[in-house]
């Protein structure tokens, strides 16, 4: 199973200056509004700032999306990861339709409190 590209997803409190502080740490503006929203990516990480958008840091997957956002020809489809999660076990807190086949994102909480989003933003492989 493939989870896809890997960020941090922080709730901060003001976007400017966590934007100001990352800079400073050597990251750049990679997408996002700029309002509520920015994706920040140094030579080997992402991470996104969110204001106002979750309660917690987050860890976040994008099955079907490399590094810069381009669609991969082939991934393992969010709905897929989800059936996988639940036959291991794991309780998920937020579910795909099934049914469907564009966009659409799962969540789940590891053993210590940490949401973990699996957010899929491409249709199924080969769609």
């Amino acid at each position: 199973m493939s989870l896809g590209n890997f960020s941090v997803s922080l709730a901060v409190k003001d976007l400017a200056a966590s934007r100001a502080f990352y800079e400073k740490l050597g990251f750049r503006k990679f997408g996002g509004d700029g309002k509520s929203w920015l994706i920040l990516q140094s030579d080997t990480a992402t991470i996104g700032l969110f204001q106002g958008m979750f309660d917690r840091n987050t860890l976040t997957f994008n099955p079907g999306w490399d590094r810069s956002a381009n669609t991969l020809p082939d991934f393992t489809d969010v709905r897929d990861i989800q059936k996988q999660l639940k036959s291991r076990g794991l309780e998920l807190t937020a579910t795909a339709d099934e049914s469907s086949d564009g966009p659409a994102s799962i969540t789940l909480v590891d053993p210590d409190g940490n949401p973990v989003l699996i957010d899929q933003h491409v249709g199924r492989a080969g769609k």
